[in-house]
Parts: C-alpha cells; sequence; structure tokens
C-alpha cells in the first residue's frame, strides 16, 4: 500500500522519495500523522521506524525530539539498527538465547554472544510490515511473522498502531497479537529521545530530569542481562522516584552502573493492578522546557541513556554521541521465560496479546 497521507511541506523537513524502495519484495514508504494542535510524526514501514516527532518548546519552536535517519537505505544500514523502530518477537535479553516452552527446547540466534537481544538480528526492527489503514492522525501496521522466524514457535500475527491524539500532543502506540501455538512475545519501541533536539553534535541528555514510578529494578550482570533478582532502588542511584537529573549520580562508583556502562536496566513499575495503564516516567529538557510523560499497561520499564552511542550521522548531519539519546521502553521483563516469577510472556492460542504505551509532550517552565 502506498502513502495517501503525505505533504512535502511536513515539519521534520523528510522527502517521500528518499524512503520509497522495495525490500522483502515489498514496498517502502513515508507517513506524515499531524493532530490539529501542530504535532508531527513521521514514520516508514520498514521497522516501523519512528523517523521524527516534531514538538514545541515553551517558546512556541517546533523541534525534533527522536534520533533518526532521512533516507530508507539510511535506516536499513544504521549503525544503531534499533533506532525508534518496533522491537520484538522479544524484546530485550535472553539468556544463552534459549528457552523451554512446553518441555520443548528452543535456541535462538547468539550473534550477541551470550544473549539473544532484541528478536535478532533479523527480529521485527528488519522487516517490512504491511500498512493496512492511514488517515492524517492514525496508521495501522500488519506483519505476520512465521512459526520458526529467528527461533521462536509459532505463526504470529500483530497489528500496531500509532495514533496522534486531537486534544494533546500524546502519541499513542497499540499492540494486538496472537499465535496458533505456544510462544513467548515482549513488544516495544525503541525510541532514542533528546528533548532538546538533534544537532551536530546532539548535545547529551545529562542535564534531562528524570522521575520512574518503580520502587525496584532488576540488577543486571556484565552482559546486561538479569540476574534474576528484584531489588529496591532506595538508597541507591537507580532511585529516580523524585526527580533527579540523568548525569547527578550515572558515574558513581555502583556496581550495576558499571555493569551498564550508566543505566541500562528494567525498572519494575509499581501498579494497582496487571495491566493498568498508569504513568511510567517523566522525563524534562531545563532548557527547552519539553516533558515527556511515559504511560504504559506493561509491567516495565527499560532506562537506556545511549551508552553505546559513537557519534555516527543521522537525519540532516545530526550526529548522535554517547548519551545523547534516554529510551524508555516500556515492556515485560527481560529474561522472562527463563526466570519463572517474573510476569509471564506466554501467548497461547486463542489468547491475545495486548498493549498500550504513549509518549505524551508538553512543556514546564
Amino acid at each position: 500500500m502506498t502513502s495517501t497521507i503525505f505533504d512535502e511541506n511536513n515539519k521534520s523537513g523528510l522527502k517521500r522519495e528518499d524512503f520509497k524502495t522495495t525490500v522483502q519484495g515489498k514496498e517502502t514508504d513515508l507517513y506524515i500523522l499531524k493532530n490539529p494542535l501542530g504535532m508531527e510524526v513521521a514514520v516508514t514501514n520498514y521497522g516501523c521506524a519512528v523517523l521524527s516527532i516534531m514538538v514545541p518548546d515553551k517558546e512556541g519552536q517546533y523541534a525534533n525530539v527522536v534520533q533518526s535517519h532521512d533516507s530508507i537505505q539510511h535506516v536499513i544500514n544504521s549503525p544503531e539498527p534499533f533506532l525508534g523502530t518496533t522491537i520484538g518477537r522479544y524484546g530485550n535479553r535472553i539468556r544463552n538465547g534459549h528457552f523451554v516452552l512446553d518441555l520443548e527446547d528452543y535456541q535462538l540466534d547468539l550473534s550477541r554472544g551470550t544473549y539473544t537481544l532484541h528478536g535478532g538480528p533479523t527480529g521485527f526492527h528488519t522487516r517490512v510490515w504491511d500498512v493496512v489503514k492511514v488517515s492524517n492522525s492514525k496508521i495501522t501496521f500488519k506483519y505476520v511473522s512465521e512459526d520458526g522466524e529467528e527461533g521462536f514457535p509459532g505463526n504470529l500475527t500483530i497489528k500496531m498502531t500509532y495514533e496522534l491524539a486531537k486534544d494533546h500532543n500524546g502519541f499513542y502506540i497499540t499492540y494486538l497479537a496472537t499465535t496458533d501455538k505456544d510462544t513467548v512475545l515482549n513488544l516495544t519501541n525503541h525510541g532514542f529521545f533528546n528533548l532538546r533536539g538533534m544537532g551536530n553534535p546532539t548535545t547529551t541528555i545529562l542535564d534531562h530530569v528524570v522521575t520512574i514510578n518503580a520502587d525496584h529494578y532488576l540488577p543486571v550482570d556484565e552482559e546486561c542481562t538479569p540476574t534474576g533478582e528484584i531489588l529496591k532502588v532506595e538508597g541507591t542511584p537507580m532511585d529516580f522516584r523524585t526527580p533527579h537529573t540523568v548525569g547527578e549520580r550515572i558515574d558513581e562508583p555502583f556496581e550495576q552502573l558499571k555493569n551498564g556502562i550508566g543505566y541500562d536496566h528494567c525498572y519494575v513499575l509499581n501498579k494497582n493492578e496487571v495491566e493498568e495503564f498508569s504513568e511510567a516516567a517523566t522525563c524534562v529538557d531545563p532548557v527547552s522546557g519539553r516533558r515527556m510523560t511515559v504511560f504504559t499497561t506493561e509491567p516495565g520499564v527499560q532506562l537506556y541513556t545511549g551508552n553505546w552511542l559513537f557519534g555516527f550521522e543521522g537525519a540532516h548531519g545530526a550526529t548522535f554521541p554517547k548519551r545523547s539519546a534516554i529510551c524508555f521502553e516500556a515492556q515485560h521483563f527481560p529474561d522472562s521465560p527463563n526466570i519463572t516469577y517474573f510476569p509471564s510472556t506466554r501467548l497461547r492460542p486463542r489468547e491475545k496479546y495486548q498493549q498500550v504505551t504513549a509518549y505524551v509532550f508538553d512543556v514546564v517552565d
């Protein structure tokens, strides 16, 4: 399906012809979503990558607050393959790339060493999704992941919607999925945010002020795979229950920060009930005044502070050095298929996987 919604004068400066090609026998394209308040989001159906989120600062000036690329070839060949993409079948890490389901062993790709990351090297971030419906402020994608793809069992059908709110600057992601065989599933979006906007170089996010609605987090080993413990944040640099800048404690000699080369940890969100759609985190840039609030039905959110970015070039000549982005990846817990007391990621036939995550933008003085 080709784009029916496109504006050459979009705020992002992206051009449709730069995103039209054929990959895996399917056409890729560029789509621009808008709401009545002036917010714009640009996406492509390759990996469902979010290419720009244009929102105003306290002076009313618009800027793109997600790291991205300005052509489909750069998206495909990005040094950071997960930049703004949809992640699956399993977001985050699975230890040894192995799990057992109904007494059957499943071995996944181990190109990352001792774990499988984000569904493997040809996960959902590399797939061309079908666009089944598109309007001014909403787009619905579909992808069918075949049984055995990247080693995961079951034919999995996913419908995912990106939608802009009409009465506020909210970007909502809704996921629905079904399977014909027991499988595991953990979907997320991997947006790399900098609320000050992109530049050459893009500034660090060390002065961004973060709060996370979590009393506990999951400690990790030296390869950032969960140890299986669930620890209190209290009394540690992991505590964002009250506002702290990212850079305030990121270089403290704390084992977990050493293991992650900064923050790269899943937080156990405080929930009144399972699958409650509630506030997970907030992030404020003190210079622009932009604030992002994250809401999700998921039990966890992965905080990642761009520790492995190395200055590669992105859209319109912007460069992305170390710690120039912050990620809030709403998800189930990493390695849940191997840790029985973590919330289950098993999806059975006749069940429906559902998730809603929102990134809501406004400004503060």
